[in-house]
């Protein structure tokens, strides 16, 4: 049996004297439990101590985080459902930071007091699954009636967009909103600004992420280069704000958060927090210490949500954001908003309230292989293939399994004019040098020939050297995903 691993105590703790079953002195020949000791087999990962360890280990961080009461006067609420539901609001709290990060973050201009992130984070009741469901913060709602708690002016209910419920009546009018619009019960609130983000991400470690395209914002100064990278937590605030680097806008922006989070649940989980109560201690004396919170909400449900993830990995989490059934509603006195498609909209949430995954495995469905993240959807890549050996029915066989992982190939695969072709060829035209990459992707060993001129279509000429092709997806994971959800193994690094 391998030597169990050990985790050093916190230095500021003197080591006790070494004490026997019963609290006596230790007898010879008779073993001191370790603290924090992971065995093998039969015997379960203690995490965080059991009992009176656990609870010592995060004894005192409650008395750091500031309360608020999102709950106050709540009436006619709906239906508590099964599992746990927890609002995370991130809000902009530029006011907060040092001039230095300002600038190197380009946080500069006045706070807006508003949510520039919302998610309903649900925690399964058997804690083996977490689903995350992204609000935009740009959504159609309408505020129920509410008194300002400032002025005591009565308001009726209007329409906003989703962010602004914050402005006008902060977590209470937030939470209250968020439940018209859902039907989901919020269990807890949880509000998080520029600095404990950051300041988490840096107690973890940072979190790697990667991408497959060179992503730049002017607005936020991100700037990074395809490949892996692990960021700290200044990095990640400028990865998960970056509005500018595509098309996409905050619906771009929103993909990249669950990214983020997917890639943070695998940091979280891979042993290096959740299973050294030293570190868990750490990243939640952090996070506890400079957010906002419900007073239901503390150090002893950061203990249980620690215990409850112990066995989690990537895809015990998956994500999803809100259907879209027009992305530019105009409204009057508001502008453009995003209205939700009501009838899928009504359907995720109420998984969310059943306590269902949001998109269940199909009975009878094959595991398919984790797929690379690549520039360009498969889907958009259109291929001929060409049989450059004298192997009977390469050339289909390629087709086939080019066409299995997405590409729009022509099903019509000939002969090349050269039968002794030993590296598979890819040639392309130099305007579509994405589209080829990608292609190469799925070739590994390819070889890239620009042909100006070429076309669209790309033209594999399969050689003997051929082997397989690997399963891609668009680094935007919802290309093709079921219903818009996916899973974070999905969405990480070395997936």
């Amino acid at each position: 049996m391998p030597e169990p691993h050990r985790y050093p105590r916190p230095p500021e703790v003197p080591r006790p004297a070494r004490r026997g079953r019963g609290g006596g002195p230790a007898r010879r020949g008779e073993r001191r439990p370790r603290w924090g000791v992971r065995l093998a087999g039969a015997v379960s990962v203690v995490v965080l101590g059991s009992g009176a360890i656990g609870h010592a280990v995060m004894t005192g961080l409650d008395t750091g985080i500031e309360r608020v009461d999102p709950f106050k006067d709540m009436k006619n609420r709906p239906k508590a459902g099964h599992g746990t539901n927890v609002l995370l609001v991130g809000t902009d709290g530029r006011d907060r930071i040092t001039p230095e990060q300002k600038r190197a973050y380009r946080l500069g201009g006045a706070p807006c007091h508003c949510t520039d992130t919302m998610m309903l984070v649900h925690l399964s009741a058997d804690r083996r699954r977490a689903s995350v469901v992204s609000l935009p913060r740009d959504s159609y709602a309408e505020v129920p009636a509410h008194r300002d708690e400032v002025s005591g002016k009565e308001h009726q209910p209007h329409p906003v967009k989703l962010n602004a419920a914050y402005a006008e009546g902060g977590p209470n009018l937030t939470v209250r909103t968020v439940e018209n619009m859902t039907r989901v019960k919020i269990d807890h609130y949880l509000e998080v600004d520029f600095t404990s983000f950051m300041k988490t991400v840096d107690a973890i470690g940072g979190v790697e992420i990667c991408t497959a395209k060179p992503l730049r914002d002017a607005n936020t100064g991100l700037e990074l280069m395809p490949g892996t990278h692990r960021l700290t937590g200044g990095q990640a605030l400028q990865y998960v704000r970056a509005r500018h680097v595509d098309g996409a806008a905050d619906l771009g922006r929103m993909q990249r958060q669950q990214r983020f989070m997917a890639a943070l649940v695998k940091e979280a989980t891979s042993g290096g927090v959740l299973l050294n109560p030293v570190k868990f201690k750490e990243v939640s004396s952090t996070l506890l210490g400079s957010v906002r919170a419900d007073r239901g909400f503390g150090s002893q449900q950061m203990l249980a949500l620690g215990q409850a993830m112990r066995d989690f990995g990537p895809s015990s989490s998956e994500f999803a954001s809100v259907p879209i059934g027009n992305a530019s509603y105009q409204v009057k006195g508001i502008g453009s908003t995003v209205k939700w498609d009501e009838r899928k909209a009504a359907e995720l949430f109420a998984a969310l309230r059943e306590d269902r995954p949001l998109a269940p495995a199909r009975p009878g469905a094959r595991q398919q292989p984790a797929a690379v993240p690549v520039d360009v959807p498969p889907q958009q890549i259109r291929v001929q293939v060409e049989n450059g050996t004298r192997i009977d029915g390469l050339g289909g066989r390629v087709d086939a399994a080019l066409r299995a992982t997405g590409f729009n190939t022509t099903r019509t695969p000939g002969n090349a004019a050269s039968r002794e072709v030993r590296r598979t060829v890819i040639a392309y035209d130099p305007r579509w040098d994405r589209s080829a990459r990608t292609l190469a992707t799925a070739l590994p060993g390819s070889e890239l020939r620009a042909v100006p001129g070429q076309g669209r279509t790309l033209l594999v000429t399969a050689g003997s050297e051929y082997k397989k092709v690997t399963p891609v997806r668009a680094e935007d994971p919802y290309q093709g995903s079921t219903a818009g959800v996916v899973t974070g193994d999905q969405v990480v690094c070395g997936g």
